[in-house]
């Protein structure tokens, strides 16, 4: 089972450029960012975690622009948005910044994309909360079609491009798309066009159960359990957790950081170091 470390990237925090090699050189195999563009002050939304939204939700750096200082740095890690709200960005832009990256990192990004909880933030870039999971189907198709093919258009209800050349593809010749979220909406919607499944690990989240989910899912749909992968993130730092993930079949543990300065997160790695080994 891999390890990675998920952490919100922000302007008070520890610098990509900085956390990312720290990481490779101590063994990880993945670093994940979330994204949030803005917070409307409105706060009309609540926000699932709590009362009181954290202050980094409304700091956070663009994922694609702190994403490639922690490439330029490393040579290995893998590099994950945990999640892009993609529903809320342009399709073509954001299939351009995904090949972009994964291009000049050597094939290490994964694309973990989700639909988002914050009404109004995602009304602002001109999306109704009500078809942002129809939205997001058609801009994964439309931009699989843009990464792999010469010239490709879609047109769909919400994403309509002409056939276009759309230049530098990505470096994986698949590149790997998976999705957020714990619902049995999520897992048809892994084994209808994604590549794996990114829950979060809360509320008691059992491996073997979850594993069996998406299985009778992926059997209905005619899809092979070996071209899924799962990855789950916020896992307990615990050796106990970690076996019993490892033990289940889990594909990668993604161990949670605090949006904190460099020494602070240096010694929760320090901490980490021994689940690691």
């Amino acid at each position: 089972m891999k390890i990675g470390a998920l952490i919100f990237a922000t302007d008070y925090a520890v610098r990509m450029d900085e956390l990312a090699p720290e990481m490779e050189s101590r063994g990880y195999d993945s670093l994940f960012i979330p994204e949030h563009t803005h917070i409307p002050a409105s706060r009309e939304s609540a926000w699932p975690g709590g009362a009181d939204l954290p202050l980094e939700y409304s700091h956070t750096y663009d994922p694609f622009v702190a994403l490639s200082f922690a490439a330029a740095s490393t040579t290995r890690l893998k590099l994950g948005t945990g999640i892009c709200l993609l529903p809320q960005r342009d399709t073509i832009t954001t299939a351009k910044s995904v090949s972009s990256l994964d291009h000049l990192s050597r094939g290490r990004f994964i694309f973990g994309i989700g639909g988002g909880w914050n009404k109004e933030e995602m009304r602002q870039h001109g999306t109704e909360y009500n078809i942002r999971f129809a939205r997001m189907r058609e801009q994964i198709l439309a931009m699989r079609g843009l990464w792999t093919e010469e010239a490709s258009g879609y047109q769909g209800e919400h994403v309509k491009i002409e056939p276009s050349w759309l230049h530098p593809k990505p470096f994986q010749h698949h590149l790997p798309v998976i999705l957020g979220g714990e619902t049995d909406y999520t897992l048809k919607r892994i084994v209808e066009y994604g590549d794996g499944w990114l829950p979060r690990a809360r509320h008691g989240f059992d491996a073997k159960e979850n594993i069996a989910r998406l299985k009778m899912f992926a059997d209905e749909a005619g899809r092979d359990m070996a071209e899924l992968s799962i990855s789950v993130f916020g896992v307990a730092p615990e050796k106990a957790v970690l076996d019993d993930f490892r033990e289940a079949g889990i594909d990668r543990a993604i161990l949670p950081l605090p949006p904190a300065d460099k020494d602070k997160v240096f010694s929760i790695l320090d901490r980490y170091q021994e689940l690691l080994n």
